[in-house]
């Protein structure tokens, strides 16, 4: 079994990485985010590794941090969910963004990685929405996310997320925008200074 990697980049594909370790090359299949961070051909590279082992084939998958090897697995133990889309949903979103579109139950982030379609993407929100906190790793707010994607947030809450979002932000920024506003005006602030003060963060 492989966990990680730390070797020389002997070549970088379409979707993988060719990587020298100490004369040995192997092969691992990567996302397209982790592709773009790894670095050139002859530099050094640390890759952690998901190991996959079937009766045919031997199959090696690179990623940048372990968080993200966490999500990869996580992914895959939803009906529909192979390495490929796997692979998808982590050339799309960061770690970071998955655990905040999960926690808000944010359909239309999830189906902006290829090969997602509707279906797949409420079972990804679905059957993973207990997990965001755990695998959150530098996500902000998960918790306020979490209430306002299960739709019980408080109404001053909800109301300043809606006010914002059609005022065109990405609900997971207005989300981020009420928590510091509800920080700075305090928890019985109403849905008006809710807003004036997440504005005021937006603006930043």
């Amino acid at each position: 079994m492989i966990g990680k990697l730390k070797g020389t980049i002997e070549e970088i594909g379409e979707d993988y990485v060719l990587v020298d370790v100490h004369g040995v090359c192997y092969v691992a299949f990567c996302s397209a985010r982790t592709l773009s961070r790894i670095g050139s051909v002859g530099e050094a590279v640390v890759l952690f590794i998901e190991t996959y082992v079937r009766e045919d084939q031997l199959k090696l998958f690179g990623f940048m941090s372990a968080l993200e090897r966490e999500w990869f697995r996580l992914l895959q133990i939803v009906q529909g969910v192979g390495s490929k889309v796997a692979l998808a949903v982590l050339s799309t979103l960061t770690p970071s963004e998955l655990a905040n579109a999960i926690a808000l139950q944010d359909k239309t982030a999830i189906s902006r990685a290829p090969g997602v379609g509707p279906k797949v993407a409420i079972r990804i929100l679905t059957e993973l929405k207990t997990k965001a906190p755990a695998f959150a790793g530098e996500s902000m707010n998960i918790g306020l996310k979490q209430e306002i994607g299960e739709g019980v947030a408080t109404a001053p809450v909800a109301d300043a997320v809606s006010a914002l979002t059609n005022l065109g932000y990405s609900r997971d920024q207005a989300a981020n925008a009420v928590a510091a506003a509800l920080k700075n005006g305090g928890e019985g602030a109403d849905s008006a200074k809710l807003i004036r003060l997440g504005l005021k963060e937006l603006a930043r």
